[in-house]
């Protein structure tokens, strides 16, 4: 039996236990690691939670068109980010366009 891997692991396997355990606990830090898997993919890579602030999340959309979407889905999103979250809840979103 060798003691070396075929293929490397990726960097991302080794350094999640450790930004869970370094990342500031606040809201917005748990919202942006559990953004992806509460929207999708699809949706990350066009919109990023960027402050929150009194139960209210600011969302950066690449597109007015994403903002207007994400505004739609807003109360879909926010439950089920809520189901998820353990240091707080979200109330609303704000959606807006980032350069």
């Amino acid at each position: 039996m060798s003691l070396h891997r075929r293929s490397p692991r990726a960097l991302t396997e080794a350094l999640e236990p450790l930004q869970a355990a370094w990342g500031p606990e606040t809201l917005l830090a748990e919202v942006q690691r559990v953004w992806p898997s509460a929207v999708g993919e699809a949706i990350a890579a066009e919109a990023m939670p960027q402050a929150a602030r009194g139960g209210v999340l600011t969302i950066a959309c690449s597109a007015s068109v994403w903002a207007h979407e994400l505004d739609l889905m807003g109360p879909a999103i926010i439950a089920r980010l809520n189901d998820i979250l353990t240091l707080g809840q979200v109330v609303r979103l704000r959606c807006i366009t980032a350069p």
